[in-house]
């Protein structure tokens, strides 16, 4: 109930402007309370702010999702009618309430404008472009896995596979590594970019059929076998889009708080975070593809 009487404070205090005269072209009023009007809009940013919708997605004003979220719009500005009924936005803490989600309103409007210029079709089309021209060397290689314990097990491990037994059979015999070894050590497709740095080091210029190890490296000692290696297939276009559109709106946003930050004057009045402890493990690897099927 205080997030909906937050909420309903919220809309009046950013609404008193608001009059009879849509807020966007083409927009349709479908309630009054206390003659206010309620505009098919102000539902849909609702339903956004809920995470019932996406930005930018429709919302058909028949439909039952649309008439449950412009009852909770009515409930919150007749709360927030009757919270100024009885002042109690005239309080300090009211007054600094609504100011912070003031600000985080505007915040959320500026970054829009900012993500809208910087993520057009044509910046989306030149990034991908440049990826392109990245990959077009790259090389993706699919590998077997055999991890032992200890530098003698896989050393016994080098001798089975030298008298002829297959990699597969002996990795879901004696592979340690259970999220590979019952389907015979198969890592399935990645580029050495993304794997560990003693997996990337000892399979640079392996050709395809070769055995590599043991090495040791984060769980033990390993023993590799080169499957495959062929060209990176890149993605297409719209398979890219998402992850492009997410990186220019991390980058336009990043940005625009450099710049901001460079002009403003902030002095934070805390000690500094205490430094992490030096043995901190290092994060984990990340995972490699599935293998093709």
């Amino acid at each position: 109930m205080a997030a909906l009487l937050a909420a309903g404070l919220t809309t009046a205090a950013c609404s008193r402007d608001g009059g009879d005269r849509p807020p966007e072209p083409g927009d349709q009023a479908v309630a009054t309370v206390q003659d206010r009007t309620i505009w098919a809009s102000d539902v849909r940013r609702e339903a956004v702010a809920q995470g019932l919708i996406g930005e930018g997605e429709p919302l058909d004003a028949t439909s039952d999702l649309f008439r449950r979220v412009l009852d909770e719009v009515i409930d919150q500005k007749l709360l927030a009618g009757e919270a100024q009924r009885r002042r109690l936005d005239s309080s300090a803490l009211a007054q600094r309430r609504l100011e912070a989600t003031r600000e985080r309103i505007l915040g959320d409007m500026l970054v829009e404008s900012v993500v809208d210029k910087a993520v057009s079709d044509q910046a989306v089309q030149t990034l991908y472009n440049e990826q392109l021209r990245l990959a077009k060397n790259a090389e993706e290689i699919r590998v077997r896995l055999i991890l032992s314990r200890t530098r003698p097990e896989a050393d016994a491990v080098i001798g089975i596979l030298g008298q002829g037994a297959g990699f597969e059979a002996v990795a879901m015999e004696r592979s340690i590594d259970e999220a590979t070894r019952f389907s015979g050590g198969d890592l399935g497709y990645s580029t050495l970019d993304v794997m560990p740095q003693a997996y990337a080091d000892a399979l640079r210029d392996k050709p395809a059929g070769a055995v590599v190890g043991p090495f040791q490296t984060e769980g033990g000692w390993a023993v590799l076998r080169v499957e495959d290696r062929r060209k990176e297939t890149p993605p297409t276009l719209e398979q890219a889009r998402p992850q492009i559109v997410r990186y220019l709106t991390y980058e336009g946003v990043r940005q625009l708080l450099e710049q901001l930050r460079g002009k403003a004057k902030v002095d934070i009045r805390l000690p500094a975070p205490p430094k992490p402890p030096a043995n901190t493990p290092p994060a984990a690897p990340a995972q490699p593809s599935e293998p093709a099927a």
